[in-house]
């Protein structure tokens, strides 16, 4: 086997390991990832939960040395464990570069562009270390959670109900834009009914009691307080159980019409162009017609 040849392989296997979810490795290595997403989530919240500012850590430095000590303890372990996780997501951003033949389009793409901005502010903390900017750029590591939709593409029933909301989606915008109207037409009345003296200071804050009744969620900041006020407030809770079902019964429906024209897909991906949904036992890919296993 020539040197090319096996070089050809070995960056087909890793792509089949991380791009793919039928064998028994590419599962693994989802499970792998899936779990150093949690624990990398769960870092970042301890962090926000124990780590105080350097400011209020000096302070405590000469009141109470042995909390001090043990904060500071915490803090190291905490430390160690993002970069364990960062050098681990680094290595993998990198092994999903090497292993497709047009890495700036990955590179370039929505999940991408997120694998790297949730890496990068760890090693930018060794640049800025005890900016207030920082603070904010941490967070980005929690854009790892998008990693998990990712991974869900690989469920059947969830690639079903991508399909029903992108076809449901201009039905579900009408019924959108027709609860609008009828949350600024419902508020309009009540600020006519309420008034300000009942908290009903002007329409905006009346549409946005509307919304608020109509979707059921009731905060309770502003309530009517006359008869007709509170008729009309009735009258908009039932409504809105109503309105609640109404995009559940759309998107059911066009799971229902999907389901049935559904051809057999695996989550094979193309080694060339990373486009994923292929037949099974798909010679081919349907997007740039590059060989699949190569």
């Amino acid at each position: 086997m020539s040197k090319q040849t096996s070089h050809r392989n070995w960056k087909s296997k890793l792509h089949e390991i991380i791009y793919e979810a039928d064998t028994p490795a590419g599962k693994l290595f989802d499970v792998v990832l899936l779990i150093f997403i949690l624990a990398s989530i769960i870092l970042v919240m301890l962090e926000s939960v124990i780590a105080p500012d350097i400011k209020s850590l000096e302070l405590l430095k000469h009141q109470d040395k042995e909390q001090y000590l043990n904060l500071l303890q915490y803090q190291n372990l905490l430390n160690i464990g993002e970069w364990i996780v960062t050098i681990l997501f680094s290595l993998e951003y990198i092994a999903r570069i090497v292993s497709v033949k047009k890495p700036l389009k990955y590179i370039t793409s929505f999940y991408g562009i997120v694998d790297l901005l949730s890496t990068i502010p760890k090693y930018l903390s060794l640049i800025f270390v005890g900016t207030h900017a920082l603070v904010a750029l941490r967070a980005l590591r929690l854009l790892r959670v998008f990693r998990i939709l990712k991974l869900a593409r690989y469920l059947g029933a969830s690639n079903n109900l991508v399909r029903a909301l992108k076809a449901s989606r201009v039905k579900i915008s009408v019924f959108i834009f027709a609860v609008i109207i009828l949350s600024i037409i419902l508020g309009t009345i009540m600020y006519m009914v309420e008034g300000e003296e009942n908290g009903f200071t002007n329409i905006p804050k009346s549409v946005y009691w509307c919304i608020v009744t109509l979707t059921t969620v009731g905060y309770g900041d502003i309530a009517p307080q006359t008869p007709i006020g509170q008729f009309i407030a009735s009258l908009v809770m039932i409504l809105g159980y109503g309105i609640i079902a109404v995009p559940t019964g759309i998107v059911t429906s066009e799971i229902a019409k999907t389901s049935d024209k559904q051809v057999p897909t695996n989550t094979q991906s193309c080694p060339n162009c990373s486009i994923e949904g292929h037949k099974d036992k798909a010679e081919f890919c349907y997007g740039c017609g590059h060989k699949m296993n190569d």
